[in-house]
């Protein structure tokens, strides 16, 4: 059994069943040393208590299939402010944030999130010029031409 299958769907299974449509699953990985990392998000982010019934409904469903032979660790959290965007529902609540943006051809985009279609988002980039007055442009970015996002944070 794929046990990053088998918890995707307890995941998926526990969010439904509490009606938490404003929750999604983001990542399931199994590292070789038992570390098992569940990573779940939220349109309004994602509470302790939420990771702590998603940790619960895992870890007894696991156990009680004997899904697991050797011990292992259980991690349910948000992924980090420093993580990747890696799904579009993601960059929705991000709309308004600098985002940094790397692309297929290995060049970078940097810009505020303004909105997102179906297949792209849309960034307000600063053009600066030497000699000229900076001027902001609208940017489409296809979802295909991405490899990574990751959320600027600025301290100001």
């Amino acid at each position: 059994m794929n046990i990053e299958k088998r918890v995707t769907e307890l995941v998926e299974e526990k969010i439904s069943a509490e009606g938490r449509t404003d929750l999604f699953l983001v990542d399931v990985k199994m590292h070789s040393n038992g570390r098992l990392v569940i990573l779940v998000d939220g349109e309004k982010g994602i509470g302790i208590a939420d990771c702590a019934q998603i940790s619960r409904h895992v870890g007894f469903h696991l156990e009680e299939e004997n899904v697991l032979e050797d011990a292992y660790n259980l991690e349910v959290s948000s992924p980090g402010i420093d993580a990747p965007l890696v799904l579009p529902r993601q960059y929705v609540k991000n709309v308004g944030r600098q985002l940094s943006i790397k692309l297929a051809d290995g060049s970078k985009k940097e810009g505020k999130l303004t909105g997102i279609t179906e297949d792209a988002v849309i960034i307000e980039e600063v053009n600066k010029e030497k000699g000229k007055k900076a001027e902001t442009i609208e940017v489409v970015v296809p979802f295909s031409q991405i490899t990574e996002t990751k959320v600027l944070i600025s301290f100001k």
